[in-house]
């Protein structure tokens, strides 16, 4: 019997547990359903998620519904923007409140949000993202007990999740992130307390000013519910900003179209540690050890109603007297440390809340500095009146506060300065409206840091302050090598400052020496106890980022100085226009002396685009052709081969490209075009490799006898290569056309044309010519083709006299043939005089142009002959020249020793007349 009760009980279970996991996949399709359609029916507003999912174990014998991914998106004016979203939404209840009927109340017991994000936004005209809910028209009363769900909360959540709200119109953005909260209370009975622990980052921004940055805050409170009165109240609360305690109480009550608010706050003690609690620690630095005395005080107080048009009346006060900081480290302290604030409202109308700081100042030592201000109408068109004074040696700051070890400043700093405008003004740039005067001095001011390449020093400096314009005045100072005197005006500050308007100014420079690489920052810098590989990631990240001409200013700089040095570039008396507008430097008229001769700079840089560009026309007179191929990198890379040059050199270039991030050319993308005019050139043979090179192919050439005073060329530029216009050298008397181009490497690919006078052509060939007796052979060349290959350094050369031989055996047939027609055939051979007639006695086989043929070119050597039957491209080098084959040794004699290495005479050896009779 037993055994029997046992088994039954056992289906029993098997049966009810067979229930509880089949019955969710029965419901989690409907509730999902159910929910998306009654939720979306009801509101302006989508709401959907992934999927949905019902337990009847996870939390036996309560239900879990969970649902993930869930969204809900917006329409009207913020179409398809993200009003809240979750990566799940964990709901228990009672596996009852599954079975209600539709209208009955559900009563949820626990709910728990992750990872969700509430976006709140009001925009320029007032409205808002967040006014979702559609009016029910068919009901005047809606019957909040008899449907939708009641909290009979047992505990609630909120894991790493994020509020935010920004309100276009008042420039109001606030966000709280990672907010981690929990709580527990029965929200089922009309009275109970709520048990809650919050902790969260607060940001918050006013009219782009961030007064909160991060700052922790922690709240952890006992609250009081009554649900009869709709009111909560404050019974035992502590609250951290940032590490500054903090103490509430109060209460606030619900209506339907307004809340009663009457809170009060204080901080449970009056030391002035709590002043460096609240600062940001990135600000207060280290202040576990730090020794301070006097008083610190925030205390607040909000009552009354707010609804559209009402805020609470608050006042809020903090106070300091008579305080101190020293931290342990330094020196000096920072002593007689006041501060009387107020953040009040007394209408209970926003825009009638103003901030009065009666007066806020600090001492070191002999140093002073002073406060004080009034901003009224916060809300409203606000209104500031602010008045500065400063008078400090900046050298004790950091005997007083931590200051970062890379930075050292010094001098005496002098200030006065009064302001006073109202935004409605600023805002329809009304500036006359406006009050700004007063000065501001400095001394011997020193300042340095890991961007610089070394100390920046002004030696004296005024600025004098007015509504229309700033005047600087007298600045001067040094940088490295470089000194600088500038004055100049300051235009549209107000504009700039508050319209994020540009700032304009004209500016006069002037300096002995200016160096540009004092203005490069220091690389590889290792600070002491700072981990190397933390460094060198530094400096990748600062890398990284692109240089930029900064948008907001317009201004011009008419400048200049008696040297400029960049790199091992020296220019002399330079004078010329920097003007910098729309994310442009350009240069105008940039003239200077260089190498003995003048440079003429006009062009821009720009760093608009998403890749910053350059171009530039630069304009070269009379400079020193040795110098500038020795220390410009620019010539070195568009013509290498000048570099075995000596004289003046007159050169204009147009070049343009990209930049790199630091604002050097990239290579590969520059362009351009050069005219370049060399005069009273000589060449250096030590640095001319291809011309000597050449010299081995050709036996005349000397490269010291090169004719080069009168060198004009052009070239263009693009993709890293550099093509050459065809253009002419002399070398004495014989003309050398180059064509061709090379790369930025150096890589070379040229032609050469080299028409060779008849005297270079041996005596042999010249007695026929002679004998001819024609004009037009008086001036008879044997053009020579050259290649130019390989690299600067190591140039290939290949000569080709084929094509040349060819074509003056041709022509010395065609110009025999029409004196033959011209005299008669009959006078043939005495104008020959047997010059013509076989040594193998074959004149009966032979007659009229065919032993013509035949004999010439037993004059020529059977250069002819012997070269048809090589291809056209073939080349004679010394290597072939050097086998003693009988026709190449004709083909040398009567060419007078063209091809070889030493000068031979001109006459033809015994062994070459023996070979050509």
């Amino acid at each position: 019997m037993k055994k029997k009760i046992i088994k039954i009980a056992g289906l029993l279970l098997l049966l009810v547990l067979g229930v509880l996991v089949a019955v969710p996949f029965f419901l989690e399709a409907k509730i999902g359903d159910l929910i998306k359609n009654n939720v979306n029916k009801n509101i302006n507003a989508t709401l959907d998620f992934s999927q949905v999912n019902l337990s009847l174990l996870r939390s036996f014998p309560k239900a879990e519904l969970r649902f993930q991914d869930l969204y809900l998106l917006t329409r009207g004016p913020f179409e398809g923007d993200t009003l809240f979203k979750s990566k799940s939404i964990s709901l228990e209840m009672g596996i009852k409140e599954l079975l209600k009927g539709a209208g009955e109340p559900i009563a949820i017991n626990s709910l728990v949000f992750d990872e969700a994000v509430l976006n709140l936004k009001t925009d320029m005209q007032q409205n808002a993202n967040y006014e979702i809910a559609k009016e029910d028209e068919t009901k005047s009363e809606v019957d909040t007990e008899s449907a939708g769900f009641t909290f009979g909360l047992e505990s609630f959540r909120l894991m790493n999740s994020e509020i935010s709200y920004e309100d276009l119109n008042s420039g109001i953005l606030l966000k709280v992130k990672d907010i981690e909260h929990k709580g527990k209370g029965d929200l089922s009975l009309e009275i109970s307390e709520l048990e809650t622990q919050t902790s969260a980052l607060v940001s918050f921004e006013l009219d782009s000013t961030r007064y909160l940055d991060n700052t922790k805050v922690m709240l952890d409170a006992l609250i009081g519910v009554d649900l009869k009165t709709n009111t909560y109240s404050f019974l035992k609360n502590e609250g951290f900003i940032n590490k500054l305690p903090l103490v509430f109480e109060g209460f606030v009550r619900n209506f339907d179209d307004k809340q009663e608010i009457a809170i009060k706050f204080k901080t449970p003690s009056s030391e002035f540690d709590n002043f460096l609690a609240v600062i940001p620690e990135v600000y207060a630095k280290n202040i576990k050890d730090v020794q301070t005395t006097g008083i610190f005080n925030i205390e607040g107080e909000m009552a009354g109603i707010m609804d559209d048009e009402h805020i609470p009346e608050f006042n809020i006060k903090i106070d300091a007297r008579n305080a101190s900081v020293k931290y342990p480290d330094l020196p000096k302290a920072i002593k007689n440390i006041n501060m009387d604030l107020s953040i009040k409202n007394t209408s209970g109308l926003a825009e009638d809340t103003y901030i009065d700081i009666t007066k806020a100042s600090f001492a070191i030592e002999n140093d002073r500095f002073e406060l004080s201000s009034m901003l009224t109408e916060l809300l409203g068109n606000t209104k500031v009146r602010s008045h500065i004074v400063c008078n400090m040696n900046l050298a004790n700051i950091s005997k007083a506060y931590p200051m970062p070890e890379a930075i050292d400043l010094k001098g005496l700093l002098n200030a006065d300065i009064n302001t006073s405008f109202d935004m409605e003004s600023i805002d329809k740039k009304r500036y006359e409206n406006t009050a700004l005067n007063g000065y501001l001095r400095v001394d011997e001011l020193r300042y340095n840091s890991n961007n610089l390449s070394g100390p920046l020093t002004i030696h004296d400096a005024s600025m004098e302050f007015s509504p229309a314009r700033v005047l600087l005045n007298n600045m001067n100072g040094q940088l490295g090598k470089t000194d600088f005197k500038i004055d100049g005006t300051i235009k549209n500050l107000l504009g700039f400052l508050f319209n994020d308007e540009k700032v304009t100014g004209s500016f006069k420079m002037n300096s002995d020496t200016f160096d540009l690489g004092d203005f490069m920052s220091q690389e590889d810098i290792e600070e002491p106890g700072k981990d190397k590989t933390a460094l060198n990631q530094e400096n990748k990240e600062m890398a990284a980022e692109k240089i930029q001409i900064p948008a907001f200013l317009d201004c011009t700089v008419d400048a200049r100085a008696n040297s400029v040095i960049y790199d091992n570039l020296i220019l002399r008396n330079v004078k010329g226009q920097l003007k910098i507008f729309d994310q442009q430097a350009i240069l105008s008229n940039f003239q200077s002396s260089l190498y003995n001769g003048t440079l003429n700079l006009n062009g821009y840089t720009s760093s608009k685009g998403e890749i910053p560009s350059f171009s530039m026309q630069v304009d070269m007179s009379s400079v020193n052709l040795e110098d500038t191929f020795k220390n410009v990198e620019l010539f070195r890379v568009l013509a290498p081969m000048a570099a075995a040059l000596e004289g003046k050199l007159n050169s204009v270039i147009e070049i343009s490209g990209n930049l790199n991030d630091d604002f050097t050319p990239d290579l590969n993308t520059i362009s351009g075009n050069v005219l370049a005019e060399a005069l009273a050139v000589k060449l250096n043979p030590e640095n001319a490799k291809i011309l000597n090179s050449l010299n081995s192919r050709l036996n005349f050439i000397e490269a010291d006898k090169f004719n080069l005073k009168t060198l004009k060329t052009a070239l263009s530029f693009k993709d890293g290569t550099v093509n050459v216009k065809p253009f002419t050298i002399k070398y004495e008397d014989i003309a050398i056309t180059v064509d061709g181009s090379h790369s930025f490497d150096k890589k070379l690919n040229y032609d050469l044309n080299i028409e060779v006078p008849r005297k270079y052509l041996g005596k042999e060939l010249n007695s026929l010519i002679a004998q001819i007796n024609e004009k037009e052979l008086e001036n008879l060349t044997l053009p020579v083709k050259a290649t130019v290959g390989g690299f600067y350094d190591a140039p290939i050369i290949n000569t080709d006299l084929t094509t040349g031989i060819k074509d003056l055996t041709s022509r010395l047939i065609a110009v025999q043939k029409q004196k033959l027609i011209n005299k008669g055939s009959e006078k043939a051979g005495e104008l020959l005089g047997g010059l013509l007639s076989s040594k193998d006695n074959k004149k009966d086989s032979l007659s009229g142009e065919r032993a013509e043929n035949v004999k010439l070119n037993d004059v020529l050597g059977d250069v002819l002959t012997n070269q048809s039957k090589k291809e056209d491209t073939a080349t004679l080098t010394k290597d072939s020249l050097a086998k003693e084959d009988p026709m190449t040794t004709t083909a040398k004699g009567i060419l007078g020793g063209i091809l070889g290495g030493k000068k031979k005479n001109s006459s033809i050896s015994k062994k070459e007349k023996d070979t050509i009779n």
